[in-house]
Parts: C-alpha cells; structure tokens; sequence
C-alpha cells in the first residue's frame, strides 16, 4: 500500500541524499556530489511492526541522510503476549529519483530503541538491504542478552569496496527488512516478561541510514 510522509504530501516525498562516500568508511576518497536533489519516495510500508500510520520518513538537514520514526514497533514475550508478539518486522520499499551520472549506496545505518531482557533471554536486531531485481543482499544482525534494561543502538556499516550500487540508468526499488526478536532463552515466558522496541515512550525514536554516491561510467 503506498504510505504518505509526514510533513505534508509534496515535501514528505522530497529527499536531499547529496553527501560522497568518505569519513569512517575506510578505502574511499573524496567524490563529486551530484547536482540536484534525489528524489525519493515511499512506494510501500507493510509488516507487523509498521502498522499503517505508523511510520514516517524525514529528510536530514543536512542533507546526507533519510530518517525512519516509527512508533509501534514492539516485539515481546511473557504473560499475556500472544504467541506471534515474539517477532516483528517491517519492509519499506523506496523509489528513488537519481540526478543523470550518479548512483548511490546505503553506507550506514544507525538503529535505535530500548529493551527489557529477562536473564536467561535474548532479543535480536537484523536488517537486510537490497535493490529490486538484484541477487545482492547485505544482512546484518546485532543481538542483546539479559539481563538489559537500558536504551539500545546498533550500526551497520559496509566498507565502500562493499557497498551495493543501485544499477546505473535502471529504475529500481531499494529494499529495506527489518526485524525484531525476542527469545526466551533460559527464562520462563509464563512469568516473566522480556520486550524490544524500535520507539520510546514519546514514539520519536528513529532509524538513519546514511548515502554514499558515485558517478556512473560514462556510455
């Protein structure tokens, strides 16, 4: 289902990306930023941790990322938590409207939540990221033991010889899964509650991923 942005129709749809790949992501240097703006738009939001009118996407004031906020991403176990609470995930599908010349990659992306991990349990993060059509697929997943009763974050980050370069000249839809976790472990769910979100208490809690470009060979 396509999903509206916040900020109003036309300018939730506008998405400023124009940053080179360099800083922590070792082996690269310094590139031309493309002219224009990259358009980008949220073609379909669905999961269980995304339910509609949930989540938004934000441009950076500086231009060098995009933001997710979501505010109902919750997994949990324990008394009263029904027997699929134990896993969410999302999938956001963006169309993205590149400059003439450039392409782009995602270089970084920053997770952030809070978790209440019984000892004995364990909660997992994991995201994947890919570009419709293309057998190419980075996966990362980060994993929190308990006891944990704390703010969480977790960063994935692809060195630039590693990173997946939209196809140049091709429309293609960038693809983001993610998923959250929650397993028992040694803990006993009839009695004791663990969870994991990816929003806080006043739902603003978001997820960043930062753009690397790169000019196209000239044909």
């Amino acid at each position: 289902m396509k999903r509206a942005m916040t900020a109003g129709a036309a300018a939730a749809t506008l998405l400023a990306l124009a940053t080179p790949a360099h800083g922590s992501t070792a082996g690269t240097t310094t590139l031309p930023t493309p002219p224009d703006k990259i358009v980008l738009e949220l073609v379909t939001v669905n999961g269980s941790g995304c339910p509609e009118g949930t989540t938004t996407v934000d441009v950076a004031p500086d231009n060098t990322a995009f933001t997710v906020t979501y505010s109902d991403y919750l997994a949990r176990i324990g008394p009263g938590s029904p027997a699929t609470e134990f896993r969410k995930n999302c999938q956001l599908s963006l169309r993205a409207h590149v400059p003439g010349g450039f392409t782009y990659a995602i270089v970084k992306a920053d997770y952030r939540g809070y978790a209440f991990i019984q000892p004995g349990a364990n909660a997992v993060e994991r995201a994947g990221y890919y570009f419709q059509g293309m057998p190419q697929t980075s996966q990362r997943s980060h994993r929190f033991d308990g006891p944990y009763d704390d703010n969480w974050q977790a960063t994935d980050e692809t060195e630039y010889s590693e990173l997946i370069w939209a196809p140049c000249g091709e429309k293609r839809n960038f693809n983001i899964n993610t998923e959250l976790r929650v397993n028992a472990g040694t803990s006993n769910p009839a009695t004791q509650t663990s969870f994991m979100t990816m929003d806080s208490t006043d739902g603003s809690v978001s997820t960043v991923y930062h753009v690397a470009w790169k000019e196209c060979p000239a044909r």
